[in-house]
């Protein structure tokens, strides 16, 4: 089965006619190539930590096993809980703490974006001489103009606006009377380019026309590619589901039929990378925004947590990176890598410049992963939360008088890692609850009451990756320095950017269509100005008429 058609390449250009990317850099990359790479960064939506073969997963994912085994596997790599918060800090290189979008994700209708203030990855690649593409779910705000990919570094944009909608009409509803149509080219709803096609068949399908319309060998590529799948809802084409009759449960079956269709269409990207000329100079990341929905027929066995938790099964990804200019192939990274660490990496890969005002988060973990260095990333702070305090026995005594323990944060610093607050859904879902049988030894169904009253924890990630045990009454000299930490953090957060819900954003004030409803004070004000001067100009007509039909009244009178 072809996800991508095929379509025609453009004519090569004379040897001559090559971009050069002249830098020391390049040394590290490979002695055969005088160009900087192509990039292509692929996100997936909602994959668990279990779900690829390598993992051990029962689903079928022969491309993704071949990538990244003949790549460099990720096996510390850290995203964040929800879809917005790992885009945003993708696209930044800044923790949400530093973008003010540390609560949850940006909602449809919330007049909310990524911060225009910040640079993004796209922007500091195409300064770079990078001609830059995104394919996918954008999920980072639209409620003015000024938000929109194509605003925000992207010379081109398909794809859809919202978190989630269905695979083949690209409706969304977020509530009753407020649905609309949500795919886009460019700014623009995409109505002409819509054939109803399953949306992991249709980017793919894009993703190679970008490739083949594009001349690799006179000017760099970046190409972000970003999957609906696998989020909910669970659609995915008939064929894909009889690869797993045996699996019983419905949602899981699903599931994994749409990883299925995932991996195959990463298949003939690869194919068309090939074809077009970009392989032997392309740099490939894939990753998982989050952990997987067990709800949803994700699983991050033998991980603790879900998807929307900070627990490791909500922040440890799968990830891969994939290119003939890696050093050491075949090899697997266990140096802490954060999604905030691409920002600066695919930057400089690209020989872009990243200025001091940029504050960025992020490190650049290139030589860690192509070369087996140590990694210059020593903690992650997954997150402080400061509006979702829900621990009811979460207290500043609690927290040593250093936290107030009730805020959801998370913070790793070496081999531990400390949560406080409620860190969300906490069991751990093995492969077995998606049988139908009954589930009968305690540990494969387990469950952790909040009624415990815990609201500090305390794991050594690297001895107990599956946190299982406690430390946060044996070690309280470690917990207070990491609280100390957390709060050096809490001084540098800006204020939390999560708005109210504004009924303009309603699809049936805008034809049917997500999209762009505020206005700023400017634009009001342009808009306005036309206003008035439509006005003026319509009454002077109106008064020239009536002076003129006065005139020849008068002529006639006179005569």
């Amino acid at each position: 089965v072809v996800l991508g058609a095929a379509v025609s390449s453009p004519n090569g250009p004379a040897s001559s006619d090559r971009y050069q990317c002249v830098s020391p850099r390049l040394g590290v990359l490979s002695a055969r190539q005088d160009r900087c790479p192509h990039i292509v960064f692929i996100l997936v939506d909602d994959q668990g930590f279990r779900d690829v073969g390598y993992h051990g997963s029962e689903i079928k994912t022969p491309t993704l096993d071949r990538l990244a085994a003949q790549g460099v596997k990720l096996e510390n790599y850290y995203v964040q809980p929800l879809c917005s918060p790992s885009r945003s800090q993708l696209m930044t290189g800044r923790y949400q703490i530093h973008t003010g979008l540390q609560h949850s994700i940006i909602r449809a209708t919330q007049p909310n974006c990524l911060p225009l203030e910040n640079v993004t990855l796209p922007q500091k690649l195409k300064q770079a001489g990078y001609s830059t593409h995104m394919v996918g779910k954008w999920h980072l705000g639209f409620y003015k103009r000024g938000c929109l990919p194509t605003q925000r570094g992207f010379n081109t944009f398909f794809g859809s606006l919202l978190g989630s909608g269905d695979y083949y009409s690209h409706y969304k509803c977020e509530g009753p009377g407020m649905c609309g149509y949500d795919l886009y080219e460019g700014e623009e709803a995409a109505w002409e380019q819509d054939r109803g096609l399953y949306s992991t068949v249709m980017f793919t399908r894009k993703a190679i026309s970008i490739l083949a319309n594009h001349n690799p060998r006179r000017q760099p590529l970046f190409l972000y590619l970003a999957y609906q799948a696998v989020h909910s809802p669970l659609q995915v084409p008939a064929r894909y589901l009889e690869r797993y009759k045996g699996i019983p449960n419905l949602h899981r079956r699903k599931y994994a039929a749409m990883v299925s269709c995932l991996d195959e269409a990463i298949h003939n990207l690869t194919l068309a990378l090939k074809r077009y000329g970009y392989y032997d100079n392309t740099v490939i990341v894939y990753s998982s925004d989050n952990g997987g929905q067990p709800l949803a027929g994700g699983s991050n066995w033998p991980l603790r947590g879900s998807k929307a938790t900070y627990w490791e099964g909500g922040i440890r990804a799968v990830g891969f990176v994939h290119s003939p200019l890696l050093v050491n192939k075949g090899t697997k990274c266990r140096s802490l890598v954060h999604i905030t660490d691409w920002f600066p990496t695919l930057v400089t890969l690209g020989e872009g410049t990243l200025d001091e005002d940029l504050s960025l988060d992020g490190y650049d973990v290139w030589e860690a992963i192509s070369e087996g260095r140590p990694s210059p990333r020593q903690d992650i702070l997954h997150n402080i939360d400061p509006i979702y305090i829900k621990a009811k026995n979460g207290s500043w005594k609690a927290g040593y008088g250093l936290w107030n323990t009730a805020i959801r944060a998370a913070l790793r610093v070496g081999h531990w890692k400390l949560l406080t607050g409620i860190p969300g859904y906490s069991d751990w879902v093995p492969p077995q609850t998606f049988s139908n049988q009954r589930l009968t030894n305690r540990y494969h169904n387990e469950r952790v009451r909040w009624d415990r009253g815990n609201s500090i924890w305390l794991f050594n990630i690297t001895a107990d990756p599956y946190e299982r045990v406690d430390l946060s009454q044996r070690y309280p000299h470690i917990v207070k320095k990491m609280l100390i930490r957390l709060a050096q953090y809490n001084k540098t957060a800006v204020p939390v950017r999560y708005p109210a819900k504004d009924l303009r954003s309603n699809p049936q004030y805008n034809g049917g269509v997500w999209g762009p409803w505020y206005k700023d004070e400017r634009e009001e004000q342009e808009e306005d100005e036309r206003y008035n001067n439509l006005f003026t100009n319509h009454l002077g007509k109106r008064r020239w008429k009536k002076k003129s039909k006065n005139r020849k009244l008068k002529r006639k009178v006179e005569e």
